[in-house]
């Protein structure tokens, strides 16, 4: 029984890893990208681009969003750990350099999340993990370089961040902002004692 139930949990496991690096699709200009279309009924072009702007701010304070050639676009640009190793003996392994693109108008927004560009890490005299100094490798020739085993562990942290980052900005543009309540002033009758 205990094999069993056991097998079942690697199974779940195996296919909750591969469905992260299945979110990642490919553009027309063969690149990897993270793309999703959200629908908001009841929102204005303007909401809910200052919504994403607050996010993008709030999400990566190191670099500002800037205002993108389209009309209601914004871009941000972050950057983020990925690790290598099994989970006891991890270690960076490099760094991975992206681009948020969001677009809104009335009703509806999309966010797009690409240029994904592997920076590796090596250890210094000091034994700290630091970046290996002019060395960028475009997320789509990382196979060429890497070796499959490595890239789809690299992929399915990319997808899992990608995922989260999504769900992060989804709870940003559903956020209500809070409803300013008007003071009652309380008055009192001192001619009534």
């Amino acid at each position: 029984m205990k094999k069993v139930f056991f097998s079942l949990v690697c199974l779940l496991c195996v296919q909750v890893a591969s469905a992260q690096k299945d979110s990642l699709a490919f553009d027309e200009g063969n690149n990897y990208i993270y793309y999703r279309v959200i629908d908001k009924p009841g929102l204005t072009a303007d909401t809910l681009y200052k919504r994403g702007w607050d996010f993008a701010t709030a999400f990566n304070p190191s670099a500002r969003p800037a205002k993108g050639q389209a009309e209601n676009t914004l871009n941000t640009s972050g950057k983020f750990l990925v690790y290598t190793g099994v989970s006891l003996m991890k270690k960076e392994g490099g760094q991975i350099n992206y681009t948020i693109n969001i677009q809104t108008k009335d009703q509806r927004y999309r966010y797009r999340i690409s240029n994904f560009v592997f920076i590796p890490y090596q250890r210094d005299r000091f034994g700290n993990m630091v970046p290996i100094p002019g060395i960028e490798v475009p997320l789509e020739k990382m196979t060429a370089k890497y070796g499959k085993k490595e890239t789809d562990n690299y992929l399915d942290q990319i997808g899992s961040f990608c995922i989260s980052t999504g769900v992060k900005l989804k709870s940003a543009i559903d956020k209500q902002p809070a409803a300013k309540k008007a003071e009652s002033i309380k008055k009192i009758s001192t001619e009534n004692w």
